[in-house]
């Protein structure tokens, strides 16, 4: 039988050891495919999401969606520009949570943490669930299977990042780049045409939608109330853009500059789409299609004709849109290991696994995002309300911290240093435009915050609201926690004569005498000359058993006790429960009672299943009890 050691080498493969920590770093081609497949991927709907808005004010208004996605791109700059600091001036990484924790405190760091968490919990249940839905789109007789399809794609997923971050970056570098590539090059001949320079001049699509009205008499107030909207909706192509700073030791050295140079890449990737579709979009007048074809879609087939590159374009539009699923991945893990690190957030999510990464991060991900998909089945329109709250959240609280640790740089002279928290500042030229930039990046986003929250609360984002304050509740749980234990377990003022001392006894459970429990009984007899086996009797045949095999072995055990009490109900964990804490309350007060609890131990799973687990719920259950030590004596059944 394929034993359990060589199933998890069969699939995850061969453990990594510590110091090939730095080989399994990631070069900047690796690491853009990994960390910039969410920014990327958005240009596949951030246009058409602020079309979607626009077009409620009447297709004309459609003419604002190039001056609105130009906004949008000047927001990109700022957050990335404010990022490439962030990277620069805390090269451990930590992104979000680190800056604000650093120069804001550690309860606005805990609110940029949840939001950031929830992000990515989004991030991949809305990115499998929009790839499925492609498939499904392509493919009808899948839509039955949808839920299924989206649930087996995050196990992919799950799997391929649990056999580590090289190896995951490899394959999903690909996808990546076949798409910008696909993308770029329609794009690239979209604008040879409409200069006239190559090929046919580009017509306007005429599309079976005729031109549309506004849907109410536009007042003012509703206009700039739906730009707003249209802005906010856009924002969509901010999402993910903070995963480089958080995974800047993922990087190979020089990890900081490698991963700030490659925040410029995404970045310079990443407007350009955006600025490109959105253009041809406007230039082709093209308007969107609701439960149809899609803007990039229609973009593409109006500029290639539908050949190739179309379907090129189209597959590998799909592909990006589960890979972005891989953003979450990446940051989920790591922002979890870092919460970990500081105490609120279990400590084995800290812990790298076999392939030098966060597994436990992995599959708390992969769980939730799971139920996630079950519970909206895998519907990413349902789930969309609830996405890129927490990250504006984040870039909000981010921004406002660099701002502040430029005021602090502001304030040193030349040559002058100074340790904070977490990094170490210098003096720096031009810091008072950094500054600007951070503040203004901040405000604006804060804006977007703002607006994202009051247009989509009653459509779902009130879940988001409500559970970033919990989330930050179970923070400070976890943490007092672990405050109290650290406490308990303090030998500050601890002197010798506290500690107890070990009662003259121990105490044997038993249901019938056999190797194991012989075994058990011989290792008492070393711990104390006053052993005690103890057997819970339902009845007088079971007694009588009982005693006539204990007599069988009387040269062995001829100095031990044999305690047989009578029950007559079936629970025999209750009585002996009792008897071990009285002997301990009453016989033996502020003394350590030994109890040593023979236990098979099968060699296969199913092996297991069929013996009873007495000694597992015994164990747990005098686990509770105070001054009682629980001492586990196996004996391997094999077959």
């Amino acid at each position: 039988m394929l034993s359990y050691p060589k199933l998890k080498r069969f699939l995850i493969g061969e453990p990594f050891p510590t110091r090939a920590d730095i080989h399994e770093r990631l070069d900047k081609v690796r690491a853009l495919a990994i960390f910039a497949s969410d920014p990327i991927s958005s240009n596949a709907y951030a246009t058409e999401a602020i079309m979607s808005v626009l077009v409620l004010l009447g297709t004309q208004a459609l003419r604002l969606t190039l001056p609105i996605a130009l906004g949008i791109m000047t927001l990109v700059l700022l957050v990335v520009l404010s990022y490439i600091q962030t990277i620069l001036h805390y090269p451990d990484g930590g992104g979000a949570y680190t800056v604000t924790k650093d120069n804001m405190g550690i309860t606005p760091a805990l609110f940029a943490a949840a939001a950031l968490l929830i992000d990515y919990i989004l991030t991949v249940s809305v990115s499998v669930s929009a790839g499925i839905r492609a498939i499904t789109s392509a493919v009808p007789a899948l839509l039955p299977y949808t839920v299924v399809l989206a649930i087996l794609a995050i196990v992919l997923l799950t799997w391929v990042n649990l056999r580590g971050v090289r190896e995951s970056g490899s394959i999903f570098a690909l996808p990546t780049y076949a798409f910008v590539g696909g993308v770029l090059v329609t794009i690239g001949w979209g604008m040879l045409r409409w200069l006239g320079i190559a090929g046919e001049p580009l017509v306007e699509v005429q599309t079976a939608v005729s031109t549309a009205e506004a849907v109410q008499p536009v007042t003012q107030f509703l206009f700039i109330w739906l730009v707003l909207r249209a802005f906010a909706a856009g924002c969509t192509a901010l999402t993910g853009i903070e995963a480089i700073s958080n995974g800047v030791q993922a990087f190979q050295p020089p990890e900081s500059k490698n991963a700030a140079k490659t925040m410029v890449a995404m970045g310079l990737i990443a407007m350009s789409l955006f600025l490109g579709i959105t253009f041809l979009t406007t230039r082709l007048h093209l308007i969107p299609v609701e439960e149809g074809e899609s803007i990039l879609s229609q973009m593409t087939r109006a500029i290639t004709g539908g050949g190739f590159l179309y379907y090129w374009v189209q597959f590998f539009t799909m592909m990006i849109l589960v890979l972005a699923a891989n953003t979450g991945y990446q940051d989920f893990p790591r922002l979890s290991s870092f919460l970990a690190r500081d105490g609120f957030m279990p400590r084995w999510m800290q812990n790298r696994g076999d392939r030098l990464v966060y597994n436990a991060g992995i599959v708390v991900l992969a769980v939730i995002s799971s139920l996630l998909v079950l519970i909206f089945k895998a519907d990413e329109i349902s789930m969309l309300p609830l996405y890129a709250l927490g990250v504006m959240l984040s870039f909000t609280l981010s921004q406002t911290s660099m701002a502040r640790l430029m005021g602090r740089i502001a304030h040193l002279k030349p040559g002058e240093m100074m340790e904070t928290h977490v990094t170490t500042i210098h003096y720096e030229k031009g810091v008072w435009w950094k500054r600007l930039l951070n503040g203004l990046g901040a405000i604006v986003t804060g804006i977007v915050l703002l607006v994202l929250v009051v247009t989509k609360f009653t459509e779902g984002a009130w879940v988001v609201v409500i559970a970033i304050p919990l989330l930050v509740l179970m923070f400070r749980a976890i943490n007092n926690h672990y405050a109290a234990v650290a406490k308990t377990l303090s030998t500050r003022d601890f002197a010798t004569n506290q500690m107890l001392e070990i009662a003259d006894v121990a105490i044997v459970p038993i249901g019938d005498m056999h190797r194991g429990t012989l075994r058990a009984l011989g290792y008492a007899q070393r711990l104390s000359n006053n052993v005690r086996a103890v057997c819970i009797c339902t009845s007088e045949e079971m007694r009588e058993a009982v005693q006539r095999r204990w007599d069988r072995f009387f040269e062995i055990h001829q100095d031990i006790e044999l305690v047989l009490i009578d029950y007559e109900y079936r629970d025999i964990l209750t009585p002996l429960v009792d008897y071990i804490q009285q002997v301990s309350d009453q016989e033996y007060p502020g003394l350590l009672t030994s109890v040593v609890i023979p236990e098979f131990v099968a060699d296969t799973i199913p092996a297991q299943i069929l013996h009873n687990q007495t000694a597992v719920v015994l164990r747990h259950r005098l686990r509770r009890s105070e001054n009682i030590v629980l001492i586990d004596v196996p004996f391997q059944v094999h077959g």
